[in-house]
């Protein structure tokens, strides 16, 4: 269904997605997940109107990219040369730039209980070198353990780039109020420290004796008043896990990291949510990785093709 246009005039659309006992509604702005119904609860935050995305929105269900995440001082080098992107975020780079992905309008191929979503961002978009073609499917299905949404990221480019996609969903599995209560398990013996910028120290810190070790479940609000926004290193195979009350989701991807982002900085003046009305499970690459020699590469180059997965799970009860 049409969703409105954008100031550009370019037309989005709205699909609903069915399968699995799940029900999922998908822009094809931003590739955002609208809303995500588990047992009749809309269990992620979105916004009601395209001008509320255009104007009120923090990546809410978004993809971003080129770059998901902070880069220091908005440039790297690549083979030489030195990029320059949009800075958005201080110094830094942040989530792809003034207009990443989660503001762009994706052309949608929807089929049942799927929808791939595609979009070229041609050569120096933000900064960025290289054509690259992006496609991204979201999947709605079930196991006689969990019912799941999967996100598949596929790219190719014409040149040398780096690439780091995620997506920005706020999760609230109450379906309203605020997350301290939610209780978190993250399966990472590490973190990356950043400074007063946000930016990685380059360090790999263990988590164990500091407010970040969530390999034991802890509520989100027990320790430093919820205030989180940091990068978890995880275990091969690690899942993430999220509780509250008798409604669980787990969290299994293939990327290094995941960004562990409470919504401290939600603000009802700028957005429709106060703080903390969701929280976000970013699986990812880690910040800065383009400058930071000892972090796993982002580097995507001619003949490789980019892929990566994400699944979020709601077991049974």
């Amino acid at each position: 269904m049409n969703f409105g246009q954008t100031p550009d005039g370019e037309k989005v659309e709205r699909h609903v997605l069915t399968g699995g006992g799940l029900t999922a509604a998908v822009l094809t702005y931003g590739c955002v997940i609208q809303s995500l119904e588990v047992d009749g609860v809309d269990v992620v935050l979105g916004c009601d109107t395209l001008g509320d995305y255009l104007t009120r929105s923090r990546y809410f269900g978004a993809v971003v990219g080129r770059y998901g995440n902070r880069i220091a001082g908005g440039c790297f080098d690549l083979d030489g040369t030195t990029y320059r992107l949009a800075r958005n975020n201080g110094t830094a780079a942040l989530h792809g730039g003034v207009r990443g992905f989660d503001k762009r309008v994706w052309s949608a191929e929807p089929s049942p209980g799927s929808i791939t979503l595609r979009r070229v961002s041609p050569d120096g978009e933000e900064g960025y070198p290289g054509t690259l073609s992006v496609a991204v499917t979201y999947t709605l299905a079930a196991t006689p353990a969990a019912r799941a949404l999967r996100i598949d990221y596929a790219a190719v480019t014409d040149a040398p780039t780096v690439l780091n996609l995620t997506n920005h969903s706020y999760f609230n599995l109450a379906g309203g109020g605020d997350v301290l209560g939610h209780v978190v398990t993250i399966d990472a013996d590490a973190y990356t420290p950043v400074d007063e910028h946000k930016i990685p120290t380059g360090e790999l810190a263990p988590v164990e004796g500091t407010p970040f070790d969530f390999r034991s479940p802890v509520a989100v609000g027990a320790r430093m008043g919820g205030a989180y926004d940091h990068n978890y290193v995880l275990n091969p195979g690690g899942l993430m896990r999220v509780e509250c009350g008798d409604r669980v989701m787990e969290v299994a991807t293939d990327q290094p990291g995941v960004q562990f982002y409470a919504g401290g900085m939600l603000s009802p003046e700028l957005t429709p949510y106060g703080p903390h009305a969701g929280l976000c499970l970013e699986t990812q690459h880690f910040p800065d990785s383009p400058n930071q020699p000892g972090f796993p590469p982002v580097v995507l180059r001619p003949g490789e093709e980019f892929r990566s997965w994400t699944e979020y799970r709601f077991p049974m009860r």
